[in-house]
């Protein structure tokens, strides 16, 4: 059997499928339709930080933020299902994309937001929630994205270990295919406003950052 804090190989993550999940109501913050491409003078971030269904109300009312969705992403399995990346045979860490607008806000503030609203040193697992899918990761699509993260990972490491916690964990990767979430994930606190959160900060600000909430 898989270790659920134990990465799955290539060879043993599970066949998906090659129909993806689609769904076709609007967001349920932005009342705009989030599936699909991200619109032309945009641009887009993707974290992972636990449970995708607290992560993702973390970033709805972000100055410049436009959308957000949930999915699945870092791992082997196409098109898989949430059962299947709860089964740790995918490699998929449950992913948060966020949209946003670059003139009202940075790829750097977002990744401050990011860091402050979990703790990236738990490694497979994020509070109560274990497993290779609540891992903390960021998912870069360019050289400078790359940079950015490197930089502040490295930056806001300094200030937790002052504090008493350990390295930080955060995979920093490059982006890989979205997949995305089963309808009933997205916005899943907005439909069940009293519904399980599993994410939460350290309570150390990011240099430069936002502050803790």
């Amino acid at each position: 059997m898989q270790s659920p804090t134990e990465m799955v190989t290539p060879e043993k993550a599970l066949p998906g499928r090659s129909e993806p999940i689609v769904t076709s109501r609007n967001h349920l913050f932005f009342n705009e339709p989030f599936y699909g491409p991200v619109p032309a003078g945009r641009e887009v971030l993707y974290v992972a930080m636990g449970c995708f269904w607290g992560a993702e109300r973390s970033f709805f009312a972000l100055p410049g933020v436009v959308s957000t969705s949930v999915g699945y992403m870092g791992g082997y399995t196409p098109n898989p299902t949430y059962q299947e990346c709860c089964s740790g045979l995918t490699g998929h860490t449950e992913t948060v994309r966020v949209v946003f607008d670059p003139a009202l806000t940075s790829y750097a503030a977002l990744i401050q937001h990011f860091f402050e609203e979990h703790d990236p040193t738990q490694g497979m697992r994020q509070g109560g929630d274990r497993g290779t899918q609540y891992r903390s990761a960021v998912f870069y699509e360019t050289a400078e994205q790359e940079k950015v993260v490197r930089e502040i990972a490295a930056q806001y490491e300094e200030r937790l270990r002052a504090a008493g916690f350990g390295a930080i964990t955060t995979e920093i990767a490059p982006a890989r295919e979205y997949y995305f979430a089963e309808e009933y994930h997205q916005q899943y606190l907005i439909a069940n406003p009293n519904g399980y959160c599993g994410i939460g900060g350290t309570g150390i600000s990011c240099p430069v950052g936002l502050g803790a909430v």
